[in-house]
């Protein structure tokens, strides 16, 4: 399991004070969206650590979603086009500026969509269409089809690709080439970058876990957070500690598929999505991400995934829906059965893999927007005001999360994004931020501390009043 605290990174449950007085930026979730954010507010030039303060806070571990189990592949054919050349090109500014390629293995990629036919070696695919020409134009990243503009070449794969058996394969064709697609290894990236953040003093992270937002009674304004420390260790449980309030001057929302458990009007949904790593027998393997479409018998394909790293190879196979999303990242429920598949079907194809040693099967969720005009994310101010949401990536997440971080700064410290147009990807105009749950949890007494400064003790008729105009399944916060 990895560890949520990386080394040289320190936490806290409970707010250092340092905010009292300045304007207090509030980041739910250090996930990859989350710590960009917070890195380019500090890099911005009217960020002034005297006036500004960021306080991070996360329910379990750094990076412990999709930011530290995705592949991590960059490509400038992924989408939305509005972020995705500034993405590619801070990716690269980033790892020019910090190391990359020796801090978190930021390399350059050829990607190939290839055809093969496992079907005499006794493996069990999952059934798909069988539609010959629709493989041939296209290839699916996570349910998402990546169209290639490339002729289909002969059987003969690139020389210098060393780690996959040429004659299972039928066909191929080129996705992108090395000035088109990089890759970086997303938990490596993320926590090299929150220790960038945290070197300002203008940044903390704090581990706890958001349940509400905070409201000003009188504007209706995001004023702060409601959240209850939480152990990396235990497994979290309401009953056994306070409910904090933090106060701040804008909250942006960047939990990626946990979001709608705070904000369940957001049409963002999870696909869960199993992966393994494995250590070839090989050591030196060449710079490819394959994507594949493997016949496994009669009208029977399976579409494994595989991205070669420095030193392991990093394999997913097609999201699920199947289960829902559970209360943390540490409850992720892993199918052996799923990694057992992918492991079977790619050994298939590379002799180097199948002789190699599995290091890690996980699963994570990708934040999906479930909005048939557009594919996300959703990045901006909500119709709350001081209320931001930057999420539901989609398989994306990590190729796009540093414009993302810069388009965010922009807004909250601008006013408006100016680097790129993102108005179509305003979360103002798919969803309605004041509505929340109808629970019978709401009528409950929960004991509160005010950690915001503010000693002044809340009028609790007003609340129980409150409590009391609970009439549908959801309601507007007040």
């Amino acid at each position: 399991m990895v560890d949520s605290r990386p080394e040289n990174v320190s936490y806290s449950s409970i707010p250092s004070g340092r905010h009292k007085g300045k304007t207090h930026i509030i980041i739910v979730g250090a996930g990859i969206i989350g710590v960009c954010t917070a890195f380019y507010l500090t890099r911005h030039s009217k960020f002034d650590p005297e006036k500004y303060h960021i306080t991070i806070l996360e329910s379990k571990r750094v990076a412990g979603g999709a930011s530290g189990k995705a592949g991590g592949l960059l490509a400038l054919w992924a989408f939305p086009q509005q972020i995705v050349p500034l993405s590619f090109q801070l990716h690269s500014d980033l790892s020019e500026e910090f190391g990359g390629e020796d801090e978190w293995g930021y390399r350059r990629l050829t990607t190939l969509s290839v055809q093969g036919d496992i079907s005499g070696q006794g493996i069990k695919g999952k059934e798909k269409s069988a539609n010959t020409q629709q493989r041939k134009s296209a290839v699916t990243k996570n349910s998402i089809q990546v169209k290639s503009d490339l002729e289909t070449e002969p059987s003969t794969l690139p020389e210098s690709l060393n780690w996959i058996d040429k004659e299972f394969i039928t066909e191929w064709n080129q996705l992108g080439n090395e000035q088109t697609t990089a890759q970086v290894h997303p938990y490596k990236f993320t926590t090299y970058i929150l220790k960038e953040c945290l070197k300002s003093e203008a940044v903390e992270l704090l581990i706890g876990k958001v349940d509400d937002i905070l409201f000003d009674e009188e504007t209706g304004h995001c004023n702060g957070v409601f959240y209850s420390p939480s152990s990396t260790k235990a497994v979290y449980d309401q009953s056994i500690g306070k409910k904090y309030e933090l106060e701040g001057d804008k909250v942006i929302m960047s939990i990626g598929p946990w979001t709608t458990k705070i904000l369940p009007d957001c049409p963002i949904s999870g696909l869960r999505a199993h992966s393994i790593t494995i250590k070839p027998k090989e050591p030196e393997i060449a710079p490819f991400a394959i994507f594949s479409e493997l016949k496994t018998g009669p009208r029977k394909f399976a579409s494994p995934e595989m991205y070669a790293r420095k030193d392991e190879i990093y394999v997913c196979g097609e999201g699920d829906t199947t289960v829902p999303i559970p209360e943390t990242t540490d409850d992720v429920e892993i199918v052996s059965e799923k990694c057992d598949e992918l492991l079977n079907y790619v050994s298939c194809i590379s002799s180097n893999i199948r002789n190699g040693k599995i290091l890690k099967t996980q699963a994570c969720y990708l934040p999906v927007v479930d909005i048939p005009s557009s594919s996300g994310p959703l990045i901006g101010e909500t119709n709350v005001p001081n209320l931001y949401l930057a999420s539901g990536h989609s398989c994306w997440g990590i190729n796009n999360a540093p414009a993302t971080g810069l388009l965010m700064s922009e807004l909250i410290l601008d006013g408006e994004a100016h680097t790129c147009d993102i108005s179509a990807l305003d979360p103002s105009l798919y969803f309605d931020a004041s509505l929340i749950y109808d629970s019978e949890n709401d009528s409950e007494e929960v004991e509160e501390e005010d950690i915001s400064g503010d000693t002044e003790d809340e009028d609790d008729d007003e609340n129980e009043e409150d409590d009391n105009d609970i009439t549908a399944a959801f309601r507007v916060r007040q």
